[in-house]
């Protein structure tokens, strides 16, 4: 059964099911189902208008513009697509008809707090400041103790360099969002603009204690140190922050001026090296490091570094006297007195000098950026907010096999372990530990009644074409077999074909009708597949997903993975205890549970029982779930 002729069976239902996989994240197959759609019908809108969703995941961002500019033709009043298309126009960097975009979504959608703070976004991007403005104090009016908002107000006054407007909003994030660092890092930078250091200090500090591992806050503070003579404290500031961002020049440049100050040279010179390195399009780092040059008699290297320094910013009066002096020491009396002579007549030009202020380099320690925003949405493309969708189901999360090197300076976002599923396909998770077995599918495998031997995992295979195909084929097939001679493992056999194409609806029909016929060592499994196949839908109902693995536990009480699954339901749930108890249960009845530990560990850690948390992403490590161990080194 081809993907041609499933769609002409059921377009609507072929639509869903390329819905269902771009959530989870299979873009190249989704595209393959709305192609087949589209092919069939073309005066459909939706069809063009997930494809194109799924282009920009990819990064198609052309392709993604003729299908919304498709879909937009078609169905001109869906404020999702001229969603999607203004975050198209964003990253092609056409600011002006992604504004007009969000503005059309606003008009559809006027309470879409994502569309009116991209909106925000792209006016002050377009240096609209005002008009971006308006759109926060319309959003404030809504939301007058939303820390977002006032943080993206405060963002745009800097911008307008209206620094003490952009102090007043932190100030009010700061009132309603008391434990973000970002919030008391921005009050930090802003303070410091102001030269307001004892109050910058303190806010910087509170970032830092509240974990915050944004270099930024540390060179400000660092700056504060040294401002104070705490050249100690400076130098354990900017230490820290070269170990947390080590390709930020900044943060070498700001170190290497520190131990210039303290007579450090060598290292000094290492330091603005590696700043001018990584970026040298900077050149007025090279005024430090001709001053440190100075000190080492590289006198040669002095002149090149005030050449490059003065092409840049010819009125810059310094860069003459250093290159005029590393002359001198040379014995280049001529060459001296031309760079003093130019440097006399500019002085006597001071009002022309003035007049380019604007132009002139900045040689002090450098004041970096704000710390940006735990999670900032609106600079991602999100499907949920295109589809104005807001039950999308969590998805899984693919790691990263590589496992050499100092895996635990990689980074891994903190989510919890997929569930536990059955599968004819798994990738390979050989360094777990995790028992992936259960007799009653031991004993269905060796039957050998099924198609392929069944498999847990976390960890699914991303289907080829070839491979869709195939299992088009086999449902083809087993609804003829079913149609002859219905039983409960030929319904069990079909329903794991819908699932691996991610029809999930069809194949919770299919557990269903397996049920009706199955005897009492089948009926666990099906009950545990119809929950997780449940839990994928994306209208799946959570007290029959509960309620499903309830229904196994009773037969089954020692079934880790039902254990484990109903934990993972529990913590969606935000009932982390109850969640808690139930991966204890999964622990208990398999030791080596990895990934039981590793979410268990998670959740401790998410209701501030740190010790314990630590403790099961230690075990969950152990056992070889290695990305735990960035983890640690970050709630440590």
């Amino acid at each position: 059964m081809s993907l041609c002729t499933f769609a002409q069976l059921n377009t609507d239902r072929i639509t869903a099911i390329g819905r269902n996989a771009l959530y989870f994240e299979d873009y190249v197959l989704s595209i393959q189902y709305f192609n087949q759609v589209i092919h069939l019908k073309p005066y459909l809108s939706e069809p063009y208008f997930y494809r194109a969703i799924a282009k920009i995941q990819l990064e198609d961002y052309q392709g993604a513009l003729r299908d919304c500019n498709a879909a937009i033709e078609r169905n001109p009043f869906s404020p999702g697509c001229y969603y999607a298309r203004g975050y198209i126009y964003r990253q092609l960097n056409r600011l002006e008809e992604a504004e007009a975009d969000y503005t059309e979504a606003l008009r559809f959608s006027p309470e879409n707090r994502t569309y009116m703070l991209l909106r925000a976004d792209t006016r002050a991007q377009m240096k609209h400041y005002d008009a971006a403005l308006e759109d926060i104090s319309q959003m404030l009016k809504r939301e007058p103790q939303s820390a977002s908002v006032w943080g993206e107000k405060g963002h745009i006054c800097i911008l307008k360099k209206d620094t003490l407007t952009a102090l007043e909003a932190f100030e009010k994030a700061s009132q309603y969002d008391k434990t973000n660092p970002a919030v008391w890092s921005a009050l930090g930078v802003t303070n410091l603009m102001l030269n307001r250091e004892d109050e910058a200090y303190v806010q910087l500090t509170q970032a830092i204690n509240l974990g915050s591992k944004w270099a930024g806050d540390y060179i400000n503070r660092g700056i504060i140190h040294y401002h104070r003579h705490n050249y100690r404290g400076a130098l354990s500031d900017y230490d820290q922050a070269v170990k947390i961002a080590p390709k930020e020049a900044d943060c070498y440049y700001n170190r290497g001026v520190m131990r210039q100050e303290v007579g450090d040279y060598n290292r000094a010179l290492e330091d603005l090296n590696t700043a001018i390195s990584l970026d040298p399009e900077r050149t007025e780092m090279r005024y430090q490091r001709g001053l440190v040059e100075m000190q080492l008699r590289q006198w040669k290297a002095v002149v090149r570094d005030m050449d490059s320094l003065i092409a840049r910013y010819p009125y810059f009066l310094p860069a003459y006297y250093l290159a005029s002096q590393a002359a001198d020491k040379q014995g280049l009396t001529k060459t001296s007195y031309q760079y003093r002579q130019k440097a006399y007549d500019l002085e006597q030009k001071k009002d022309q000098i003035q007049s380019q202020q604007a132009s002139q380099p900045n040689t002090d320690l450098l004041i970096a950026d704000a710390q940006p925003q735990k999670k900032d949405h609106r600079k991602e493309f999100s499907t949920t907010t295109a589809q104005d969708q807001t039950d999308i189901p969590d998805e899984e999360q693919k790691y990263d096999s590589q496992t050499r090197g100092s895996i635990q300076k990689k980074h891994q976002d903190v989510v919890n372990e997929p569930n536990i599923v059955l599968s004819y396909y798994s990738q390979d998770m050989s360094l777990r530990r995790t028992n992936y077995y259960h007799p009653l599918v031991d004993e269905l495998n060796k039957a050998e009644v099924l198609p392929a031997a069944l498999k847990f995992t976390a960890q699914e295979l991303t289907l080829t074409a070839e491979m869709v195909d195939y299992h088009f084929a086999n449902i083809n097939r087993l609804t003829q077999f079913t149609d002859e001679a219905p039983s409960a493992i030929l319904y069990l056999a079909r329903a794991m074909e819908f699932a691996i194409i991610k029809d999930y609806a069809s194949a919770v029909d299919d557990c269903t009708r397996a049920l009706r016929l199955a005897n009492k060592k089948l009926e666990p499994i099906i009950v545990f597949c119809r929950a997780n196949w449940r839990y994928r839908m994306m209208d799946g109902d959570n007290e029959l997903i509960l309620r499903d693995y309830d229904h196994v536990l009773t037969l089954q009480p020692d079934f880790s993975f039902a254990l484990y699954n109903k934990a993972n339901i529990l913590c969606a749930r935000k009932d982390y205890q109850e969640a808690i108890r139930y991966y204890t249960k999964a622990i208990e009845a398999d030791n080596d549970f990895a990934e039981a530990y590793f979410n268990r560990g998670l959740t401790y850690v998410f209701i501030g029982e740190n010790e314990k948390g630590l403790a099961d992403l230690s075990k969950a490590g152990e056992l070889g779930i290695y990305q735990a161990y960035n983890l640690i080194t970050r709630f440590k």
